[in-house]
């Protein structure tokens, strides 16, 4: 049986009052138009649902229990609305970001903080994984979008937007600083002991395929999972690492590390925001990537 919902709506208003005069003019109608499609909502569920009186109407018994369904009903369409509004308006809703750990406390963190400074409805979900992890994530419908290191490969189901250049270089402690003192090549650079991230990440595709360009192989001695082992193991003299100058600032200035200077320039690359195209997102989530961009 298909009834429109609109003489729901009649209904539920008409029962609400006890008036088909006045409910006329709370749904901005004629008193014809109401009586016609209460008459036409008993026809099409076979029985009848108000008793005309001298004030008004009122509701049969069978017209009472079928109000009490629709009220509910009716309840639960002015709530979604309620909730529509709120989430445009920024006082509800969620966005689930996926970023690497790396990522996470060097870049994102402190637009996270912004973010919920100007909008403290909003419930944050951050996952911490991988480059390539955060797009299956993103494919499978589980965050709303990525912060990732690029590039990756073209995927025409992706849209990226750059938010921040970064530059990748080689650093040493205090045992090894004499290798920052003069420029030196990728193949004198390979004789000592290297210190990388783990396989499975995009900065680490990054720096192989760059060393692969110069004719260089890079074999590690070292895999580590985050950044700051790295710098942790160079501190300690443990070798030379490969990490993201912007977020080893502090290390450089105070002469913790030094940066070593490489004949073949390392390429600048960037971090940047991905998103399924075309699948529509949240006010919450565009108002985050406003953040991000700006």
């Amino acid at each position: 049986m298909y009834i429109n919902l609109e003489l729901y709506r009649v209904f539920y208003v008409t029962a609400t009052i006890g008036s088909i005069s006045k409910a006329a003019k709370e749904l901005c109608t004629s008193q014809p138009a109401v009586s016609q499609s209460i008459k036409m909502l008993e026809y099409k569920l076979g029985g009848q649902l108000f008793i005309r009186t001298p004030k008004g109407v009122k509701l049969t018994d069978e017209g009472n229990v079928f109000f009490k369904y629709i009220e509910q009903g009716y309840s639960f369409f002015k709530t979604a609305e309620q909730k529509f509004l709120e989430m445009q308006n920024l006082q509800a809703g969620q966005i689930r970001i996926g970023v690497s750990d790396t990522l996470c406390k060097y870049y994102l963190i402190s637009y996270l903080e912004k973010y919920t400074v100007a909008y403290p409805d909003i419930r944050i979900h951050v996952t911490n994984q991988t480059t390539f992890e955060i797009i299956d994530l993103l494919k499978g419908g589980k965050i709303d979008l990525g912060v990732i290191n690029l590039p990756i490969k073209d995927d025409c189901s992706l849209e990226l937007t750059q938010t921040l250049k970064i530059q990748d270089c080689f650093i040493v402690g205090k045992k090894f600083k004499h290798l920052s003192l003069l420029p030196i090549s990728l193949k004198k650079l390979v004789e000592y002991p290297m210190m990388l991230l783990e396989k499975d990440s995009n900065s680490r595709n990054f720096i192989d395929n760059y060393a692969e360009a110069n004719g260089t192989k890079l074999c590690p001695e070292i895999e580590l999972g985050s950044v700051d082992l790295l710098v942790e193991f160079a501190k300690r003299g443990l070798g030379i690492s490969c990490v993201i100058k912007n977020f080893i600032k502090e290390e450089l200035e105070n002469e913790e590390v030094f940066e070593m200077t490489v004949q073949e320039e390392i390429p600048e690359r960037a971090i940047g925001v991905v998103q399924l195209k075309g699948t529509p997102v949240s006010t919450a989530v565009k108002k985050f990537i406003e953040i991000l961009t700006n």
